[in-house]
């Protein structure tokens, strides 16, 4: 049996400035922005979190300004199965991971490990 869990959440900032974004963002949860984390890069701001809480990313999008979360697992392909046979469908595959859509309406992605699962 695969294991899988709420890995993130990913605030979605439609933007120019990211850094500004990630500011907001620290200040408003009471995070600092982790500027040495390997993710913090591009169009990608993290925020630190204990490794017990769900990981808080900041990242620059073309879309809509959104919140969003990320599912890790250690076999996606068996979580996309998993997700589907409860309505969820595949919108997107843009590289190691995929973009899914809820029955509901929302959508969230799917994700290799980033952090250790038990």
């Amino acid at each position: 049996m695969h294991h899988s869990r709420l890995c993130a959440v990913l605030i979605d900032c439609k933007t120019a400035d990211v850094d500004e974004a990630a500011r907001f963002w620290a200040a408003a949860l009471g995070r600092p922005v982790d500027v040495d984390h390997p993710m913090s890069r591009g169009n990608y701001r993290m925020l630190a979190t204990p490794t017990d809480e769900p990981i808080v990313e900041i990242q620059r999008v073309e879309h809509e300004s959104r919140v969003h979360i990320d599912i890790e697992t250690d076999d996606i392909p068996a979580e996309v199965r998993r997700l589907e046979r409860l309505g969820a469908t595949v919108v997107d595959r843009p590289g190691r991971w995929l973009v899914m859509q809820a029955p509901t309406g929302q959508r969230f992605c799917v994700v290799r490990v980033q952090r250790g699962l038990s």
